[in-house]
């Protein structure tokens, strides 16, 4: 597998929206640890614990900028000339898309649109926009979504991700936009510092530590699990190829195993800790969701040279130990850098 190229990234400005979420928080590490120039621009972290302040993000831009990324003015003059453009900056939440559908619509399609119109003009090397796993038609078939297949979503989560992808698309047909650009579709990502509701790895960790059963909307629905690094690195590869030349206009980024059930990624994350889990299924789960989702990540190992380098009980055995450590009061941001550092240079361990 492939790694991000320190050579590319020294020294480059990158735009990177949405840093104070969990997968931005990374991103925003790895970019750090290979030497890039990074902008954050999103809204405050929400109150409370957050991956933004466990993980020390802040600490490490060259820019943190507060702003809603919809409103006139906000990406202007944090467009990096000859940089790259990284769009994580989402309301990623299923459960709220069900509550706030105007408010998830907004944030997601109003604010691509913003950022697509800001970089439309800018001499930019590259821009990533991520997506989803769940931004395909559910048709039943029982194979793993490859990027060819039909978009659709059947909730407004998984709808507006949809149509930030035709979105994209139209941009580019049209000639509105004439940067090189891809959107990238991730699986369910795990990992240290996700502290987001309605998602089960902090679902389960609130669970334990308040001594309670975990409820569970669908035990034995699948999805495409895997460490958020992976995933990371996927989107900076894309970027580089991006940059460099021909590469393709969408990605899928997911993990070998293509899918997991719930109750088995829970059963890798007690064979980690020896700590049985204590779960129980909901009667009446507050809202429908897809029984399989599962992803086919052939065009991102052929095109971009880029496969997971953790297995599904790895992610789960890593992200299980940075919550040990925040429990124990460990220094989590330095825990979180060194992860990334043997991530990017030396050998991951089961």
């Amino acid at each position: 597998m492939r790694r991000p190229d320190p050579s590319f990234w020294r020294g480059r400005p990158v735009l990177l929206t949405g840093h104070t979420g969990f997968k931005g928080g990374w991103t925003a590490l790895m970019l750090d640890a290979l030497g890039a120039r990074v902008t954050g621009l999103a809204l405050d972290p929400e109150p409370g614990l957050s991956a933004h302040d466990a993980l020390g993000g802040a600490a490490r831009l060259d820019r943190d900028l507060r702003r809603d990324i919809r409103a006139t003015g906000a990406i202007g003059d944090a467009v990096p000339e000859g940089g790259v453009v990284l769009h994580l900056a989402a309301q990623a939440i299923v459960g709220r898309g069900h509550r706030d559908p105007s408010g998830t619509w907004s944030a997601n399609l109003d604010g691509t649109r913003t950022l697509l119109d800001a970089a439309a003009g800018m001499p930019i090397a590259a821009a990533v926009i991520v997506t989803s796993d769940k931004v395909y038609r559910q048709t039943g078939a029982r194979r793993p979504f490859v990027e060819a297949d039909a978009l659709g979503g059947e909730d407004p989560y998984s709808a507006s991700k949809a149509a930030c992808e035709l979105l994209v698309a139209s941009y580019r047909k049209a000639g509105r936009i004439t940067v090189p650009i891809a959107t990238a579709r991730a699986g369910n990502v795990i990992g240290g510092g996700d502290l987001g509701e309605d998602r089960l790895i902090p679902d389960l960790v609130r669970a334990m530590a308040a001594g309670q059963s975990l409820r569970l909307r669908h035990p034995d629905a699948t999805r495409p699990f895997q460490h958020v690094l992976d995933v990371i690195c996927g989107y900076l590869l894309l970027a580089e190829t991006l940059a460099s030349g021909p590469a393709p206009e969408a990605v899928n980024f997911g993990p070998a195993e293509a899918e997991t059930r719930v109750r088995d990624l829970l059963d890798l994350w007690a064979r980690a800790t020896g700590t049985a889990i204590d779960w129980a299924q909901d009667a009446a789960p507050a809202y429908p969701e897809q029984p399989r989702l599962a992803l086919d990540s052939s065009l991102a190992c052929t095109a971009l040279g880029w496969a997971p380098l953790m297995s599904v009980g790895m992610a789960a055995a890593e992200t299980a130990c940075w919550y040990r450590d925040r429990l124990a009061g460990r220094d989590m941001a330095k825990i979180s850098r060194d992860t990334i550092q043997t991530y990017l240079h030396g050998d991951l361990i089961a």
